[in-house]
């Protein structure tokens, strides 16, 4: 049977249309947490700052967004090559991975959470609740180990602790003599508030990642994607390479940098 030509551009039109759609809502998603990095990177400047250990869970999470995108490579260019099955097969373990993901970001926020660290909430005055980040008086308080879980640091320079009086003391204060705990507690992350933002940010759009790998499983099921046609899928997998990026990028400046 002799093909169209008029049909195949107006397909490979469409497929372009689809992956520059899909490209300009990472740009913009891109610009929105460039601005927020920035603002965080200058606001954070001369305060002090709580450095927090990631957790094992949160550790792993990395391997596992790193496998999802593989089997989700796989995935598409099994389709390619006409192997539906396989294809739905790896598409499965993608979504598994990626489910995998979530609970672990859930459980490593949470484990943080619990020491103080990480996001959560608090009672002001007036009894109401109110988000915070790495909150360094519940820091003290826990089960969190100083140096190795946690530490405080400004410019760059972690303070020094006493664990018997559970008082910071100013990197150039060597003798302890001058406490300065209640100034940290006062000022620490002041721009914490953009961090939280930037994990809320993130989530949600995990959320949207994940609803839109399910869709897209059904549509292989269906077979509204097939070899001849496996654009959603591409789109699909630029969405979850630039996702999985994306907790890179934050994973390290949350806790590596």
């Amino acid at each position: 049977m002799e093909k169209d030509p008029f049909k195949e551009v107006d397909l490979i039109v469409r497929d372009r249309t689809k992956l520059m759609i899909m490209y300009f809502i990472l740009f913009s998603v891109t610009m929105l947490f460039g601005g927020l990095i920035s603002a965080y990177i200058v606001s954070s400047s001369g305060q002090y700052w709580v450095h927090v250990t990631p957790t094992a869970t949160l550790w792993f999470s990395n391997l596992l967004i790193l496998l999802s995108s593989i089997s989700l490579i796989s995935s598409i260019k099994s389709m390619k090559i006409g192997d539906v099955s396989t294809a739905q097969n790896k598409l499965i373990a993608t979504l598994v991975l990626g489910v995998a993901f979530a609970v672990t970001q859930i459980v490593g926020w949470n484990t943080l959470a619990d020491k103080g660290a990480g996001w959560g909430t608090e009672s002001n005055d007036q009894g109401l609740i109110a988000y915070s980040w790495n909150r360094i008086d519940d820091l003290i308080k826990s089960d969190a180990v100083y140096g190795e879980d946690f530490d405080v640091r400004v410019n760059g320079e972690a303070l020094l602790y006493n664990t018997d009086s559970q008082e910071l003391f100013a990197p150039n204060d060597p003798l302890m003599v001058k406490p300065i705990t209640s100034k940290v507690i006062h000022l620490t992350n002041s721009s914490g508030s953009y961090l939280w933002v930037l994990i809320v940010i993130h989530l949600i759009h995990l959320s949207l990642g994940l609803i839109y790998l399910a869709a897209n499983l059904y549509r292989v099921y269906q077979g509204i994607i097939t070899p001849e046609d496996p654009i959603r899928l591409r789109v699909l997998g630029v969405y979850w390479h630039f996702l999985g990026g994306l907790w890179i990028v934050l994973f390290t400046i949350l806790f590596l940098l």
